[in-house]
């Protein structure tokens, strides 16, 4: 059920899940397209999540959605090195069934899933001049700005894992955010090597 003054605050308040205590379902957000959760510090009494997990999912999903479109863009290209279409390939493999996951776990939340195309800042997102960049680059080029790009996106990762790492609750989300550090952590060494052989 919507709660009027959950979101006449949600709306007033510029961060969100800042209503700690409160029930229920989320009220609309509108400042924030996707992140409908401004009201639902607590949510449903059958999973143990709290407001650092459902940041954690709602933040990731589309970070991780732009990872894939930049390895998608890369994918697309001639005359790339096999080692860094590998790379990108395996980006996609592991990242698109984790944003199958944590969207599973919002909806079990009773979170709606975030707007990907409305959170293109921070936490190493890159901007429409560096997607299009890469999107203009061939060869070699855009193999070393994939890379250069990529070692940047997956840092905010890390940066963002470690934060739930700390301050979740929900132990599969702790365990995922775990695994993002760990897996994210050897991709950035492999591109660094990359870089240094291209």
């Amino acid at each position: 059920m919507k709660n009027p003054f959950a979101a006449t605050a949600a709306l007033t308040l510029t961060t969100v899940l800042l209503l700690a205590g409160c029930s229920g379902a989320a009220p609309s957000h509108d400042d924030m397209p996707g992140m409908d959760h401004g009201g639902s510090a607590a949510p449903p009494a059958t999973t143990d999540a709290n407001d650092a997990d459902v940041m954690f999912a709602s933040m990731m999903i589309p970070h991780h959605a732009q990872a894939i479109e930049m390895s998608d863009t890369l994918l697309s290209k001639d005359g790339i090195d096999e080692r860094v279409t590998a790379l990108a390939e395996t980006i996609t493999a592991a990242q698109q069934p984790e944003i199958d996951k944590m969207t599973g776990w919002l909806d079990d939340w009773g979170i709606d899933s975030p707007d990907t195309d409305a959170m293109h800042h921070g936490d190493g997102m890159m901007s429409d001049d560096d997607m299009r960049a890469l999107e203009n680059a061939s060869g070699d080029e855009a193999a070393q700005l994939f890379l250069s790009q990529m070692i940047q996106h997956h840092r905010g990762a890390v940066d963002m894992a470690q934060e739930e790492i700390e301050d979740g609750s929900n132990p599969d989300a702790v365990a995922l955010a775990k695994s993002i550090v760990e897996a994210q952590m050897a991709e950035i060494a492999e591109m660094e090597q990359l870089q240094a052989k291209l």
